[in-house]
């Protein structure tokens, strides 16, 4: 059996990757690889490979028509098994199925597989009643040693966080449990643009007023709720029709234009100012048979313009689209990656592909995902080496006019120790335990994470700030200040700390660094935070602080009693502050 097409040698990485992973090991695994990369190749090549049986599952009807006919363009047989194809084959080796058929039909799928594949994996959610793990479980009864691949090219999820675990390259995306384990091989997006094998992005700034979305309430996941979109763009139709109008006019010389939109309500205004003879719009709620006649019709170039929500970022192949306009907002990388992707596949005659966005999403195309919710709007993905293991970690963050992190929101170190340059991590994983932000337990010592309840080390319970920060509120003789930042000067050879409130209170304290005790306190305190603990510094003499000073931390709040003398002490100094009350300077 001849392969008719030769695979790029980045697909038969991904490829060989899979091979040697599940030759030593059952546990699940993802390959990561941009829209348009080809990921129906490495699947087909993967199922011509196959000794036993194999179901490649999808969400949509398109995806499983696609991965089969690259299959059966080997010249053999593979069975579809798909309500909305009419289709329901499953005693082919290899079968391609939509989840959702499959998951109302269990009880035909008990012969033993060796392998599920899953095409866009991103999907796939940690509750184990889904239809993904019903169907995994399902399998498993009939073959407890079920391997399970899955190919995204966003192995990301909003309110997930990271789908796997583990990186290759030998670093931790996550320490809770993931539908994925282990993450085989990944190929940024850079590399494809770089290689010819995407179109080039034309990426271009709006040229006229964009939404401001900045004004609007997130919830956890960085996202907007609908009813608060609808109300701010409700009071922008102008905007809306000025952004329209630059779109025609900027397609005169496109082929095809896909529009994102935030809600369906700005999808209907959108569609409204667009020429209709030319102009289709799907949402969630579009009849399928109208969504596939509209998809049709667009794609044989008779509508130029396609509106749409949340519904063609994934699983829709048209490469004469050029031209993309991004009415909607999103914090996720990932999300945004896959909207621009619709526009990069390769088409004849096609010289690059116009990107606008219109949403102010200030985000970089080739960014890495970070895995987080972006804390602000000025934060952007920084590189952050451990003191440590030396492991270069990317979290949300600040630099300077020169480049160089002024501020990282990272918590634990992600690297994997004993990985060395270009080796796989082997089980059993050890974790860096290096923290840039803890929390440290008042009976051990023990550096904790900063939500942690109890003390990984001794497991007694650790004292909620929260808790420390209202009982200090109640009592008169208390002090609690919102920290804006801090002085240090020399007092008589000591060392004096000022804490500046934002209202303008202060409170200060003294270290005198010749005494080892007093030393110590310091040093864990502000010598293993130096510059956001990227290199935390033992001190012995008073010139060694001072020469660093603007590298000491502030804290968040600081505590202090009155004493006798009618002076404040200050008692405790909370730093790395997440919880119900309001930091310095916060809205």
């Amino acid at each position: 059996m001849n392969a008719p097409f030769k695979l790029r040698p980045y697909q038969q990485e991904a490829v060989n990757a899979t091979l040697k992973h599940f030759r030593k090991s059952a546990e699940s695994a993802v390959i990561v690889l941009p829209t348009g990369a080809g990921k129906s190749l490495v699947i087909a090549e993967l199922a011509r490979l196959a000794r036993r049986k194999i179901l490649v599952l999808t969400h949509v009807k398109e995806l499983v028509e696609q991965n089969h006919a690259k299959y059966q363009s080997y010249g053999v047989e593979g069975g579809i098994f798909s309500a909305g194809l009419n289709r329901k084959e499953h005693r082919y080796q290899v079968t391609f199925a939509s989840v959702q058929s499959v998951a109302a039909n269990l009880a035909q799928f008990k012969e033993e597989y060796s392998l599920i594949i899953i095409d866009e994996c991103h999907r796939v959610s940690g509750d184990e009643n889904s239809q993904y793990q019903r169907i995994i479980e399902q399998l498993r009864q009939h073959n407890k040693d079920l391997k399970v691949l899955g190919l995204t090219a966003t192995p990301y999820r909003l309110g997930m966080g990271w789908i796997y675990r583990y990186h290759y390259r030998g670093f931790v995306r996550s320490e809770e449990k993931k539908p994925f384990v282990h993450c085989i091989y990944e190929l940024p997006l850079i590399y494809m643009i770089n290689r010819g094998y995407l179109t080039k992005p034309k990426l271009v700034d709006a040229a006229i007023a964009q939404y401001d979305f900045s004004v609007l309430a997130q919830n956890r996941f960085g996202e907007y709720a609908e009813q608060d979109v609808n109300a701010l763009l409700s009071k922008h139709r102008r905007v809306t029709r000025a952004i329209i109008e630059q779109v025609m006019e900027q397609a005169t010389k496109r082929q095809a234009v896909m529009i994102f939109a935030a809600t369906v309500d700005h999808a209907k205004e959108i569609t409204g100012y667009l020429p209709q003879e030319q102009t289709a719009l799907i949402t969630g709620a579009t009849d399928q048979r109208e969504r596939d006649e509209l998809i049709q019709r667009f794609k044989q170039r008779q509508l130029k313009y396609l509106v749409n929500v949340s519904v063609l970022t994934t699983g829709f192949d048209a490469p004469h689209v050029d031209f993309i306009a991004i009415l909607r907002p999103t914090q996720s990388v990932s999300l945004y990656q896959q909207i621009v992707g619709r526009g990069l596949r390769l088409d004849e005659g096609k010289q690059d592909c116009l990107v606008i966005d219109y949403a102010g999403n200030n985000v970089n195309l080739y960014h890495p995902e970070v895995g987080e919710k972006k804390p602000n709007p000025d934060s952007e993905p920084v590189q952050v080496l451990c003191p440590s293991c030396g492991f270069a970690n990317i979290y949300w963050g600040k630099t300077d006019g020169q480049g160089h992190v002024i501020e990282h929101y990272g918590r634990r170190c992600q690297g994997l120790l004993g990985v060395g340059e270009g080796e796989e991590p082997v089980q059993p994983f050890e974790q860096c335990d290096y923290r840039f932000r803890f929390k440290e337990c008042p009976h051990c010592g023990g550096e904790n994470d900063i939500a942690a309840r109890n003390c990984q080390q001794c497991k007694k319970a650790i004292i909620d700030p929260d808790d420390q920060l209202r009982d200090a509120l109640k009592l008169k003789d208390a002090m609690v200040i919102r920290c804006a930042g801090i002085t240090v000067s020399n007092n008589q050879d000591r060392l004096k700390i000022t804490y500046h409130g934002e209202d303008g209170e202060e409170l200060s304290e003294t270290f005198d660094l010749s005494k080892s005790a007093q030393r110590n306190v310091f040093n864990q305190l502000f010598g293993r935070r130096l510059a956001n603990a990227q290199t935390p510094q033992t001190f012995s003499t008073l010139d060694e602080v001072l020469a660093v000073q603007a590298l000491l931390p502030a804290p968040d709040f600081v505590i202090a009693r009155k004493q006798k003398k009618h002076y404040w002490q200050v008692q405790e100094r909370i730093f790395d502050y997440q919880g119900s009350y309001r930091k310095a300077y916060e809205i």
